[in-house]
């Protein structure tokens, strides 16, 4: 039976970046969701000066982002592997 108290779980850099980014994301996400089309920023992707208009799908396609971003970020936490002929995983097979 496989040693899983070895198998620690490591928080790389990368991780807290996906997080980060997830949030920003969904701020973003909901900030879409409430905002008409005629307030949001010009730089922003569906800026139409005058209308009220909410942009549904953009909102929805900003989360699908965070959602993936957040995905990616728990596979970045996985176990490192260890290798088929390292001395501590030959050490357990004799």
């Amino acid at each position: 039976m496989p040693d899983t108290h070895d198998r620690r779980v490591r928080l790389r850099p990368l991780t807290f970046v996906l997080i980060g980014l997830g949030l920003l994301l969904l701020g973003l996400a909901i900030y879409y969701f409430v905002t008409p089309a005629g307030s949001l920023p010009s730089f922003l992707p569906g800026h139409q000066a005058g209308s009220t208009h909410h942009h549904t799908k953009h909102g929805v396609a900003v989360l699908g982002l965070a959602v993936v971003c957040w995905i990616g970020a728990w596979f970045t936490t996985a176990p490192e592997r260890d290798h088929p002929d390292s001395p501590k995983r030959r050490a357990g097979n004799t």
